[in-house]
C-alpha cells in the first residue's frame, strides 16, 4: 500500500456547506491513509469557518482560492499548490458519500498496473442507492458520433446495479466526480483545460492521456454514492450549453486532423436535429443554448491547441446512434 503522504484526496468546494456538513466527516473517517484537502473556490457561505470549527489542520488541509475559477481552474490551481508532495491525486466532488475501504482498491489497482494513468470507482446514485449514477456509472465510452455514455447509463436511461459491471474495465473515460490520477501525468498534461470551465473536462483529459499511451480504468470494487447536480442541475440551460460546446472543443483538440472537420460537421448536424427537437417540444432555452454553443465553439477553436499524440488512438465506436436517438426522444 502506498504511504499516506503520497495520496491527496482533493475536494473542490464552492458554496457547498450543505454537502460538506453531510459528507466531509465520512471522507475523513474512512480515508485514514490519505491527506484530505479542501480547495475552496472563493465561497461566501461560511464553508471555511465550518471546516475550521470542526476539523484540525491535520485532518483537513485547506487551500483557499480568491474567487470561483470553475471546476477546471479550481483544480488546476489547487493541484499546482501540491506539486511534488504526492504520487496520486484523487479529485472528489463535495457531494460524494464514500464507503468503508473505498480508496484501497483504487490505490492497489494503480500500484499494480503501471500502464494505468487514471481510474475511478463505481458510482451509484445517492438518491436511488440500487442504481448507477448518471455521471460516470461504471466507466465511460464515446460512440461513433462522440456522444459520451457509460456502462450502466445511456443518455438518461440509468440501470440498476446487479453486479453486471463488477469486473475492472479499460474505458475511454471515467468521471471527474471521483477521479484518481498519477500526479506525474497531471503535470505532463497540464491539468484540466480551463477553457472548458466545467463539464466534459475529464473526458478531454482521459482522451489526452490515451494519446500519450496511458490507459483509463474503472475499478468497481471501490464504490461511492454521488448526489449529482450540485452545481448545475440536469435541466439547467447553462449545463446544456457547456456540454454541447465542450464536446465540440474536445473533438477539435483530439481528433486526427485528416478527418476531424468531417466528423465535427456530422456531429453539428446531429446537434441541429436535437436543437430542433428542443424547440418543438417547448424547450426554447435549450434550443438557444445549442445555437450559442456552436457559435462560441467556432470562435474558441481559433485559439484551441490540438493535443500532442504519441500513439495513434483508434476512432472509438460504441452503440448505434439511432438507439441513442430513440432513447433521447423518448425522454
Amino acid at each position: 500500500m502506498t504511504t499516506r503522504m503520497s495520496i491527496a484526496v482533493v475536494i473542490l468546494n464552492w458554496n457547498g456547506l450543505d454537502f460538506l456538513t453531510k459528507f466531509l466527516e465520512g471522507v475523513v473517517r474512512m480515508t485514514p491513509q490519505a491527506s484530505i484537502i479542501v480547495a475552496d473556490n472563493g465561497s461566501d457561505d461560511a464553508s471555511l469557518e465550518w471546516i475550521a470549527e470542526n476539523f484540525t489542520r491535520e485532518q483537513v488541509r485547506v487551500i483557499a482560492l480568491d474567487k470561483n475559477y470553475g471546476f477546471t481552474g479550481g483544480y488546476n490551481r489547487a493541484l499546482a499548490a501540491l506539486e511534488g508532495e504526492f504520487d496520486y491525486f484523487l479529485l472528489l466532488n463535495s457531494d460524494i458519500e464514500v464507503t468503508p475501504g473505498w480508496l484501497e482498491p483504487l490505490v492497489e489497482f494503480m500500484d499494480s498496473h503501471p500502464e494505468c494513468g487514471a481510474c475511478a470507482p463505481k458510482i451509484r446514485s445517492w438518491h436511488d442507492r440500487d442504481c448507477f449514477e448518471h455521471a460516470g456509472a461504471a466507466g465511460g465510452y464515446i460512440d461513433r458520433f462522440y456522444f459520451p455514455y457509460c456502462r450502466g447509463r445511456i443518455m438518461d436511461h440509468v440501470e440498476k446495479d446487479y453486479g453486471q459491471y463488477d469486473d475492472p474495465a479499460n474505458c475511454f473515460w471515467v468521471s471527474g466526480a471521483a477521479f484518481m490520477v498519477r500526479s506525474s501525468i497531471w503535470k505532463r498534461l497540464g491539468g484540466l483545460d480551463e477553457s472548458f470551465f466545467a463539464h466534459m473536462e475529464e473526458i478531454d483529459f482521459c482522451w489526452r492521456a490515451q494519446l500519450q499511451g496511458w490507459q483509463v480504468w474503472s475499478v468497481p470494487s471501490s464504490v461511492i454514492y454521488h448526489v449529482g447536480g450540485g452545481t448545475l442541475p440536469n435541466n439547467s440551460p447553462r449545463k446544456i450549453y457547456l456540454n454541447f460546446r465542450n464536446n465540440l472543443l474536445m473533438m477539435y483538440k483530439n481528433l486526427p486532423e485528416r478527418w476531424r472537420d468531417l466528423l465535427i460537421f456530422e456531429r453539428m448536424v446531429i446537434d441541429g436535429v436535437l436543437a430542433t427537437i428542443y424547440l418543438f417540444t417547448g424547450k426554447r432555452e435549450f434550443f438557444k443554448m445549442v445555437i450559442k454553443a456552436h457559435s462560441d465553439f467556432r470562435k474558441m477553436k481559433k485559439n484551441c491547441v490540438t493535443s500532442e499524440r504519441t500513439v495513434n488512438l483508434k476512432r472509438p465506436h460504441g452503440i448505434l446512434f439511432i438507439r441513442r436517438f430513440r432513447i433521447f426522444v423518448g425522454n
